[in-house]
């Protein structure tokens, strides 16, 4: 057996969700770092224990259990370094997504420029922007503060100004949101970040140091009228998200004490991986990723380096499930419905799934509606944020998704599908996606660990994502057609290794499965008709090499973008006949 020359191999990553909190062990096995274990407990982040520090520990106790290893002590702390009766631990991560979603006010000059990036900002984290003043805001100084006053912020980002640019009008703003803060009792007073013309620091400073419990500053995320950074801000907006977890929710001390003030929110942490992961693809295309759980809808997409992260409380399973309807209509939830449901029972389910987040469905018809509800959700989540995706992703106007090979999944998508089949139609009708693209599960929520770990270890992430501890639900194809129902679109032959073949003719409007086991390759041959496309750089006849999956290899010729019918039998109808065919 090779001996590792790493150092400080052993990693514990921690990550309190609204629901469940995972505690992970990270270590080196043949020189190489892999993913060893997992435990998990209940968050008890709500009441009535509302201290997430007891999940933790049962999660690190459970992944105690498994190991046979110690990582806390009897005074229940890490114990770190690694010792040498073989407890303890070397290094250890941790992220959170749990809590209520933050309140943010967004201050900055022009809409279409600083309070733009802002709002951008603001999406990278769990933040839903409560109120917005700019420069050409016509309400009176009295109304703005009275309106900052009645927004009840957890934080103020302030912004404007490129650097070396206007300073007057930003210090006039500042002034209102000065005086609205000393209005606040000092237990409210929320957290300020400047993110606007660096010359305007110590005037930020003098008016607003002692109206703040903390007051933050980060480079100009625009630093002149074409440029736009946004990314040392996010991380600074990163640690004020746990600084004001740290004020309201007892145990964040704790946990953000054991990773040496590093505790980060979770989708940042996603967000810097799949940047990783788009600066070392060799494809050409972008890498997408998603997450749909209590909290948040995540979409993280990123393109040659370049990250476009959008996080969307209000289109959370959880307590702002009700706000949904603020961005779709009831009839469009109703249209992913493969049994008969009336519109008023799922109405009911919206509001009641608020009120208790952690229901898991248990009929048939619960699991109908939650899966139609996570479909509009992330749906509703990934046209939001493709207008927000850089030129890089190549965003056309025909309203289909861009390019993207892998997708990763992650979040309660992977847990409240009864089956993989299920599973997958779920991302095919939510996500669309188009081209030749593999569907690849974190169901042990792995990657805002791996984004946690990345800051002080390069090579964990990059050994354990080549390690196979994530699912592959198979390879892709999907067919762009103008052809009618039921004509035939596409031939596809698949070769396997060992010579054999299996072969399909595939209609306009169907779902094609050919069997691919987990990590099999075979060569895949396709030919099209009726002017059907699949993708860029192939032709009417072509021939690539794809690998297995859970299901195999899933031709999916429902066209982009799907349309489904209007009556509500024939759909149900065609919505069984789909998921016959993806359950096998």
């Amino acid at each position: 057996m090779p001996v590792s020359l790493l150092e400080d191999s052993s990693l514990l990553g921690v990550n309190v969700g609204a629901s469940t909190t995972h505690a992970v062990l990270f270590d080196v096995v043949d020189g190489q770092y892999r993913f060893i274990a997992l435990g998990q407990a209940p968050s008890t982040v709500h009441a009535p224990i509302n201290d997430i520090s007891l999940g933790v520990h049962q999660a690190i106790s459970e992944l105690q259990k498994v190991t046979g290893n110690i990582f806390i002590d009897d005074s229940k702390q890490l114990i770190k370094p690694a010792q040498l009766d073989g407890s303890g631990i070397d290094a250890f991560v941790a992220t959170m997504s749990a809590g209520p979603t933050l309140r943010a006010v967004v201050v900055g000059l022009l809409p279409d420029v600083s309070i733009e990036s802002a709002h951008r900002l603001a999406h990278t984290a769990y933040l839903q922007v409560v109120e917005t003043i700019g420069l050409n805001d016509h309400r009176r100084p009295y109304e703005q503060i009275d309106a900052i006053l009645s927004a009840q912020p957890d934080v103020i980002i302030l912004t404007g100004g490129t650097d070396g640019g206007a300073s007057r009008s930003i210090l006039k703003i500042i002034e209102s949101v000065g005086l609205a803060c000393f209005l606040m009792p000092k237990i409210k007073r929320p957290t300020i970040l400047f993110a606007g013309n660096q010359s305007l620091i110590e005037s930020v400073k003098e008016s607003l140091q002692n109206l703040s419990p903390s007051l933050r500053f980060s480079p100009n995320i625009r630093p002149s009228l074409a440029t736009e950074d946004l990314a040392p801000a996010a991380r600074e907006l990163g640690r004020i998200f746990s600084d004001v977890r740290k004020r309201q929710m007892s145990g964040v001390d704790q946990l953000d004490a054991w990773t040496g003030e590093r505790l980060l929110p979770s989708a940042y942490s996603k967000g810097r991986i799949i940047r990783f992961l788009s600066q070392i693809n060799g494809s050409g295309t972008g890498i997408l990723a998603v997450d749909l759980d209590q909290t948040a809808a995540i979409i993280a997409a990123g393109f040659n380096g370049k990250l476009s992260l959008s996080v969307y409380p209000q289109f959370g399973l959880g307590e702002n499930l009700p706000g949904l309807l603020n961005y779709t209509k009831i009839e469009n939830i109703m249209h992913w419905l493969h049994l008969d449901v009336a519109p008023t029972v799922v109405r009911d389910y919206l509001y009641q799934r608020s009120l208790y987040p952690d229901t898991i469905p248990v009929t048939k018809e619960d699991h109908a509606i939650v899966q139609a509800i996570s479909r509009e959700a992330l749906s509703v989540a990934l046209k939001q944020a493709i207008s927000k995706f850089p030129p890089e992703a190549n965003v056309t106007n025909n309203g289909m998704t861009p390019f993207f090979e892998p997708i990763l999944v992650g979040g309660g998508i992977c847990s409240e599908s009864p089956t993989p089949g299920q599973t997958l139609l779920l991302l095919l009708d939510a996500l669309q996606p188009v081209g030749i693209t593999s569907i690849i599960l974190d169901q042990n929520n792995l990657l805002p660990l791996l984004g946690a770990a990345a800051e002080s270890n390069n090579l964990l992430p990059v050994h354990v994502l080549e390690s196979g501890a994530f699912m592959s639900l198979g390879t892709i194809i999907s067919v762009i057609s103008s052809a009618s129902y039921g004509t035939r679109v596409l031939r596809a032959n698949l070769t396997y290794e060992d010579g054999s073949n299996s072969e399909v003719e595939v209609k306009f409007g169907e779902i094609e499965i050919l069997p691919l086991g987990i990590g099999q390759t075979a060569r895949l041959s396709l030919q099209t008709f009726s002017r059907s496309t699949i993708g860029k750089d192939l032709g009417r006849n072509s021939t690539l090499q794809v690998v297995g999956g859970v299901i195999g290899v899933v031709i999916d010729a429902r066209g982009r973008p799907l349309s489904l019918p209007e009556d509500p039998a024939h759909r149900r109808e065609m919505f069984n006949s789909w998921l016959s065919k993806v359950e096998g």
